[in-house]
């Protein structure tokens, strides 16, 4: 019988496998699929390279002042070059490194303490769920007749193409949106709620519809769309607010856990979401099944899979119960300028909380950059001052907010971001500008008060 089972060979799996032999352990490791799942093959590597050869002609543009753009076939051969280089390097390099039984193939529970693969039955003490997730598609009438891209196209297109429609409205479809229009394709973004990012900040919602519309991206809202069909060389979808034809459609309605592992067998249950239900601890409702990453559900953070990957595994071997809080887990959507937040004022009463607003046309940096699109909402306890939330638009938000998420984990308020001085001009200094406007009116404020 093994020690430890690892079902999946992506960010989880994988920061599994490597505190499994920290703690003196030789796990064995079951995957399918590209090795590294989904962040270096079709998620975050290939799409932030994307948009980063997009922001190089964008400003290039700016300077210049005339619109050049990238050519469309040699930017994903980029892409694609630097997906297999860190594959390699980062995954297929650094397994050869650890000491670990591999499997290649699916697993499937056959009883609580036994998988199957390629036909072999083998036995655990412990299990880790790390399958991951895979794209969510909605049942629209005709859409599959009519065919159509998810990340996974879209990152490794067959074809350019002149025009682009996006159905779905929050982090992936504006990542794609901003990255397929720096591209020279026209780009319609069709989202069913009111504003974009429905479950942010209103102020953030609605400045990310104008970094999209300040890109030539059309925005619709309040978008039901009824149908899609072929026409002679585009595809058109039918909508409540009129028809809409494109050349492809890409589908970025978000993701939903593997979970097809017959876990029935296992007596693993799944939660109202749809993923692998967990304790704090990362354990199934079969003590001796644990699970972690994306198969949990949202949020679907690479970040986050890696760090519960390896809290599972020490918890798994050890019998330690380190608990995991997901709320406190950094977002970041890599458009330019970045959006960011950080914890939440779920569960808080009315009145307990109060919030400001910085814009950053406050923030030299921003001037010194030459977009003073954005802002900071940070939100804080009414009476101790300690930081509960920030949300975040500007150049490079997604390193900055990690200051933010430290000082909510470790409980700081207002006055322990003020009392530390922040290089400058830097955009880190934004925090510590929300900070002094719950005291004082930052516009009156000179440049390294």
């Amino acid at each position: 019988m093994k020690d430890l089972v690892i079902i999946g060979w992506g960010a989880a799996g994988f920061a599994a496998l490597i505190k499994a032999n920290q703690l003196g352990f030789k796990p064995t490791v079951i995957g399918y699929g590209p090795i590294g799942g989904t962040c270096v093959n079709v998620g975050c590597i290939p799409s932030k390279r994307a948009l980063r050869i997009g922001e190089l002609y964008s400003v290039a543009s700016r300077v210049l002042g005339e619109r050049t753009y990238p050519d469309f076939g040699e930017a994903f051969k980029d892409v694609k070059d630097l997906v297999e280089s860190l594959r390699k390097r980062k995954y297929e390099d650094v397994l050869a490194s650890y000491d670990a039984e591999v499997i290649e193939g699916k697993a499937r529970f056959v009883s609580p303490r036994a998988v199957k693969v390629n036909g072999e039955i083998i036995e655990a003490r412990k299990f880790i769920i790390a399958t991951g997730s895979s794209p969510k598609v909605l049942e629209i009438k005709g859409l599959r007749e009519a065919g159509f891209w998810t990340n996974s196209e879209a990152l490794y297109p067959d074809r350019e193409v002149d025009s682009l429609a996006i159905i779905g409205g929050r982090a992936q479809a504006l990542e794609f949106a901003q990255m397929y229009r720096r591209l020279g394709v026209d780009v319609a973004v069709l989202q069913r709620s009111k504003v974009l990012l429905p479950d942010w900040e209103p102020e953030v919602s609605l400045l990310a519809e104008r970094v999209l519309s300040d890109e030539g991206v059309y925005v619709f809202t309040n978008v039901e769309v009824r149908e899609v069909r072929r026409s002679a060389n585009s595809k058109v979808i039918v909508t409540n607010r009129g028809e809409i034809e494109a050349e492809e459609i890409l589908l970025a309605t978000g993701r939903k856990p593997n979970v097809d592992l017959n876990l029935e067998a296992a007596g693993v249950e799944l939660g109202p979401n749809g993923g692998v239900k967990v304790n704090d601890d990362l354990s199934t409702t079969n003590p001796n099944v644990y699970a972690a990453g994306d198969v949990l559900g949202e949020p679907m953070l690479e970040s986050l899979a890696g760090y519960e990957g390896s809290i599972a595994a020490e918890n798994a071997l050890t019998g330690s119960r380190k608990s995991t809080n997901r709320r406190l887990a950094p977002q970041a959507i890599f458009t330019q300028p970045n959006i960011a937040r950080v914890g939440s004022a779920e569960g808080y009463e009315v009145g307990s909380l109060e919030s400001r607003v910085i814009w950053l046309s406050e923030l030299p940096k921003a001037s010194i950059l030459g977009d003073e699109r954005g802002l900071v909402k940070m939100t804080v306890e009414r009476e101790t001052k300690r930081i509960v939330s920030v949300q975040m638009v500007a150049e490079n938000a997604g390193d900055v907010i990690a200051e933010a998420a430290l000082a909510i984990r470790h409980g700081l308020t207002i006055d322990d971001i003020i009392e530390v001085v922040h290089p400058f001009p830097t955009v880190a200094e934004s925090l510590r500008l929300a900070a002094l406007s719950f005291y004082v009116d930052v516009s009156r404020l000179s440049c390294c008060v």
